[in-house]
């Protein structure tokens, strides 16, 4: 593992570390940034590539402790210089350079990954921390992946990473427009509900097993019209307590884990029927 001492800001790769932490888009495929040893492990633990990595002067002996390949390059830089080249307001004295996952609507939608998907759908959502608690729950209920229409917030974005816990590097999250993602979603044959505060089904009550995509909109205005009026159907959570709605990472959520309730509930029975069959 070669470690190279860098002073300079104006070094090529602290650089594109800078535009890399500081932009709100970027690319598709170009390198992302991360702080942090958790999220330079869960990079690796998800197979990406770590182009480079990192460390202030002052924090040397973290080295002994990253997960690196011999071939990945090391910058040993001055802290506060390591600083100026991170967004946040209390950087971490480890970054790296790394090359997102790519994925294809094969992963969302190919024959291999079950008949069943379940999906979110992000129109123009904008807050990066709903966006990563949104991909962390998407994990954790077993949806197969995200899909980010126009307007929704970059997915790199550091509040985005660090509120996904890693799921980012795992989760299948494409961009699209959205005529393809419904043009997608309907030659899939796979039902569109609308999330919303109000006048609609209510999750407790509707069926969410088979193919699904939950669309979840802007954190203040909701689902564009556009986009609910190509939904099959509205869903709403029952609320009895005096609250107009909830958070729009904590709606979904809790949508999602109603449909792998319901998911589970449904094979489970199918299980126990089979063995009362034999």
């Amino acid at each position: 593992m070669p470690v190279r001492i860098v002073q300079s800001k104006q070094n090529a790769r602290l650089k594109e570390l800078r535009r890399a932490a500081q932009h709100s888009s970027a690319a598709e495929g170009a390198p992302v940034a991360i702080e942090g040893l958790k999220m330079l492990g869960e990079a690796h633990t998800a197979g990406l590539r770590i182009q480079c990595v990192f460390v202030a002067q002052e924090a040397e002996h973290l080295l002994d402790k990253l997960p690196l390949k011999p071939e990945t390059q090391v910058l040993l830089v001055p802290g506060d210089v390591l600083c100026s080249a991170l967004a946040t307001e209390t950087p971490q004295p480890v970054a790296a350079l790394v090359e997102p996952p790519v994925w294809s609507w094969e992963n969302l939608l190919g024959p291999a990954r079950g008949p069943d998907p379940l999906l979110v759908i992000l129109a123009g959502l904008q807050d990066p921390g709903n966006l990563g608690t949104i991909l962390r729950s998407s994990e954790a209920f077993g949806a197969r992946g995200v899909v980010s229409l126009p307007g929704t917030v970059y997915a790199w974005n550091q509040k985005s990473i660090r509120a996904s816990a890693g799921s980012v590097f795992r989760v299948p999250l494409l961009r699209a427009t959205f005529h393809d993602c419904v043009a997608r979603l309907r030659q899939a044959r796979i039902r569109i509900l609308a999330s919303t505060a109000r006048e609609a089904g209510l999750a407790t009550d509707m069926v969410l097993t088979g193919p699904l995509a939950l669309l979840i909109g802007n954190e203040g205005s909701g689902v564009p019209a556009e986009a609910a009026a190509e939904a099959d159907g509205a869903i709403t959570i029952p609320c009895p307590g005096a609250v107009e709605s909830l958070n729009a990472a904590v709606a979904t959520s809790v949508l999602l884990y109603e449909a792998s309730r319901q998911r589970s509930a449904a094979t489970g029975s199918c299980a126990k029927q089979d063995g009362v069959g034999r």
